[in-house]
């Protein structure tokens, strides 16, 4: 199968909001009022954590269907750590990323333990944002004109 091109484009909106188009859906990020935005949106952190949760929910999807598993439901909470005096340009020894995200999911299926696992398993492997957080993707940044 030929490789496949995703976009988002975006624009700074009035305050802390980004405007991030991405087909024909329309997301707002915007700071928490604390941080001079006004939680009109998740942070772009938080939707890393949506993303992922997303990616996994999705793909629980096609893997039962696939697979002929009778998938009644699945449910996630994701939490990740990071130093926000990075991002503030304070002195710190901590990168900008997250150090460590955790993923719960429960399955709900007439799978045992062992089975869920595998499921989550295979979910994990073929989850490419899963995948992005692992492996280093090659990233371009170039001044447009």
């Amino acid at each position: 199968m030929a490789m496949k091109t995703l976009r988002a484009t975006g624009h700074m909106g009035a305050g802390m909001t980004i405007e991030i188009m991405c087909g024909e859906h329309k997301i707002y990020m915007d700071q928490p009022k604390n941080a001079g935005g006004a939680d009109l949106g998740p942070a772009p952190p938080e939707l890393i954590l949506a993303a992922y949760a997303g990616c996994v929910g999705s793909l629980g999807r096609i893997i039962a269907f696939q697979e002929k598993i009778t998938l009644r439901g699945m449910s996630f909470e994701v939490e990740a750590d990071y130093d926000p005096d990075h991002l503030m340009g304070r002195e710190t020894d901590q990168r900008a990323g997250f150090q460590e995200m955790r993923l719960k999911v429960k399955i709900d299926a007439d799978l045992d333990d062992a089975a869920k696992q595998a499921f989550l398993d295979k979910i994990e492997e073929r989850c490419p944002v899963g995948d992005n957080l692992i492996n280093s993707t090659k990233l371009v940044t170039v001044l447009a004109q």
